[in-house]
């Protein structure tokens, strides 16, 4: 097939889409380029169903490192499981495309993202996302219509689309909008206490340039797109559903009357047995009648919360779950907090470290250090379940980096706050917004760790239940809710505005109203649980742990930095050893960090530090080692590096015959500077020095 290019002007530069040059074997294959960014995107889906009782959808995103003229570092030198970022926006790729499969497809689909060439300069996870969405369009696998996705950042002068990586350092908002044509699919935001009211028009914003991006597609499609295969589906025959309908519908009823989840879960154990003892329903296999009663389920608890507006646990749309708090639970760490929200229950610890304990990142756009890291934990007791306890998942990754989001807006400047903070949230119960629960006791164990957070931070999660159009939005949404409905709305922020957002939808999209509509129900409940948190601990310790390390750092002259160090890093090293620290050096920025485990040891690492670095001064009087005895006098070290001579005049008010009757070779004496030349020679008085002491 000959090459076919189709373009699209954005603000940012040009993008442009091409098929038929690479990967011809896959059901549908794409380049999306960029400026100097360029990612190859195919779709594949498998000849036959799989045995499953989902969907079976994976995407996988992959940063080769030659895109950026790079060779990968450590031993194997060749690129190894997936990093951080590339699981992210794996999740990304994946949340926006898969509501617009049919949920009954069984058949594998595989998405595969290759970033091929890297300009450090265009983030290629915007591209991958209308990748997938134009190789998935091409292709004969069934998918619903093509999507756009673009990313959103603000300056002075408004918004922008697309911004490069220098562009979202200093944007207060990065947000990533996936779209049809007439409604929104997906949103990944991070910002810096943002306005519902500027979310909304960012999104608005968005919306236009994501339809140029369709229609680019669709006129790819109109000229090398291939024929929608219609695939088996996993559908149960409607007599057979409705025979299951007619023997449980009195069960369902008793099921939605239970209080917790774990009586739910046993008694819809106890109804498949029932269904599968009747006699009508003898030859049906155990996955249909599964998904039967999966089916009637969820139909009969969106009825009951649509039209008579009652939820499992008897709540009203907008009302909350009891939520308790407590700080200060374990006796060790820096910072501890549990937050308890319905059965859903985090644990948070933080973790206060120097310099040295930052993470390092390696990406395509260059290596950076990060100071504050929020890692999430989901055990499977959590759920009670048993299941062996492995790497961190891709959900688990997901959910950090969510509540990370929330709370970078709020962590003090490194200037500031000297340290390298560490949350971890443990899940010790789930049902429903587990990560949005991060988010609060994360707040809460920073607090209490004496983190000096500019406000606290809360979370929710809201869900939808929309049958035509009729709709109702849900506010802290639960486990049986979020798996009968139709949308997982996770919105983070502070008093002031929203730090971070995640849209997943299972329907294919919604309107602005919705939104705006989410947006204001999320804003009034958030203030009611930042009420409840700041009731617990109203704002951050004054004093940081004693178990935490002690951080002060010192600004000097990047010229004093190789007199800090000293020949073979003696100086420093002595510095170390003799006052028991850690110590840091920034040689771009001149910062000196000093860590220390007792205050006594800083003050003496800073002492150390500052004698070494600061300029001599004339007419100033320093402690000195004697270093050499000669006729004429002595050599003294003021400090490392700095010799100055002591005349035999300058020793004593008295007459000197011989230096020797006064000093010898590692004497530690007080000395007057009294003269630095243009050479920079040192000249000494200890008489004058002596005088001063009196």
């Amino acid at each position: 097939m000959t090459p076919l290019q189709v373009k699209v002007n954005t603000p940012s530069g040009e993008v442009v889409l091409e098929t038929g040059k690479l990967a011809s074997q896959a059901n549908g294959a794409v380049t999306v380029q960029m400026k100097g960014t360029v990612v190859l995107v195919t779709a594949c889906m498998s000849r036959e169903p799989q045995d499953a009782d989902f969907f079976p959808l994976t995407v996988d995103y992959q940063e080769k490192t030659y895109a950026a003229g790079k060779i990968p570092g450590g031993f194997f030198k060749r690129e190894g499981k997936p990093k951080e970022i590339e699981i992210l926006s794996a999740r990304v790729v994946d949340r926006s495309i898969r509501p617009l499969f049919p949920s009954e497809l069984r058949n594998s689909v595989q998405i595969v993202c290759v970033v091929l060439s890297s300009d450090a300069e265009n983030d290629p996870d915007v591209l991958a996302i209308n990748g997938a969405s134009a190789a998935l369009t091409i292709s004969d696998i069934p998918f619903q219509e093509p999507i756009g996705a673009v990313r959103v950042g603000r300056d002075s002068q408004g918004f922008i689309i697309n911004p490069t990586y220098a562009q979202r350092e200093v944007s207060p908002l990065d947000i990533i909008v996936t779209a049809n044509k007439e409604k929104i699919l997906m949103i990944e935001a991070k910002a810096d206490q943002e306005k519902e009211e500027t979310i909304l028009e960012a999104i608005k914003f968005a919306h236009n340039y994501i339809k140029d991006l369709i229609t680019a597609q669709q006129e790819l499609r109109k000229k090398v797109g291939k024929e929608k295969v219609v695939p088996q589906l996993s559908k149960i025959e409607p007599s057979i559903l409705g025979n299951i309908k007619e023997k449980i519908t009195p069960f369902l009823e008793e099921l939605y009357k239970k209080e917790t989840k774990e009586e739910r879960l046993q008694l819809r154990k106890e109804l498949l047995e029932k269904l599968k003892e009747k006699e009508e329903l003898k030859d049906i296999e155990e996955s249909l009648l599964k998904q039967g009663l999966d089916k009637l389920e969820k139909e009969f608890v969106r009825k009951k919360i649509l039209t008579e507006r009652i939820r499992p646990d008897k709540r009203k749309p907008a009302e909350l779950r009891p939520i308790w708090c407590e700080v200060g639970v374990l006796p060790r760490t820096h910072g501890s907090a549990i937050f308890t929200r319905g059965q859903t229950q985090s644990l948070a610890v933080t973790t206060l470290g120097t310099t040295s304990d930052e993470q390092m990142i390696e990406a395509l756009e260059g290596q950076t250090f990060k100071h504050f890291m929020l890692h999430y934990s989901f055990p499977p007791f959590s759920v009670g379940e048993v299941s062996p306890l492995r790497a961190p998942s891709r959900r688990e990754i997901g959910h950090g980096a969510l509540a990370e989001k929330a709370l970078e807006a709020v962590i003090p400047k490194k200037d500031k706050f000297p340290y390298t903070i560490r949350v971890v949230s443990e899940i010790l119960e789930s049902n429903g917004s587990s990560s949005m629960a991060s988010v609060c006791a994360a707040t809460l164990s920073l607090m209490d760790a004496g983190v000096p957070i500019q406000e606290p931070v809360a979370g929710i999660a809201l869900g939808l239940i929309k049958e035509g159009d009729q709709h109702l939005i849900l506010v802290d949404i639960a486990g049986i809710e979020d798996h009968s409905g139709d949308m997982d709305f996770k919105i983070a922020g502070t008093r002031k505005g929203i730090t971070a957002i995640q849209l997943d939808l299972k329907i294919s999209g919604i309107d602005y109203s919705l939104i705006q509509e989410a947006l204001s129900k999320a804003l009034e409940v958030r203030l009611q649980i930042l009420e409840k948190m700041v009731k617990t601990l109203p704002k951050p310790r004054p004093t940081i742990s004693e178990y935490a390390p002690k951080i002060k750092t010192l600004k000097i002259n990047p010229e004093k930095i190789g007199e800090l160090i000293g020949p073979g890093g003696r100086t420093i090293r002595k510095i170390i050893n003799q006052a028991g620290v850690s110590v840091d050096i920034d040689d771009e920025k001149g910062e000196v960090t000093i860590s220390a485990e007792t205050p006594e040891a800083l003050e003496k690492g800073m002492k150390m530090v500052e004698e070494v670095t600061q300029d001599l001064e004339v007419g100033r009087v320093y402690t000195a080692k004697v270093t050499r005895i000669t006729s004429f006098g002595a050599f003294c070290e003021i400090k490392p590096g700095k010799i100055g001579l002591l005349h035999i005049s300058e020793i004593s008010p008295n007459f000197v015959k011989n230096v020797s009757d006064y000093l010898k070779e590692g004497d530690i004496i007080k000395v007057k500077i009294l003269q630095i030349d243009q050479q920079g020679k040192i000249t000494l008085s200890k008489k004058q020095a002596d005088e001063e002491n009196r």
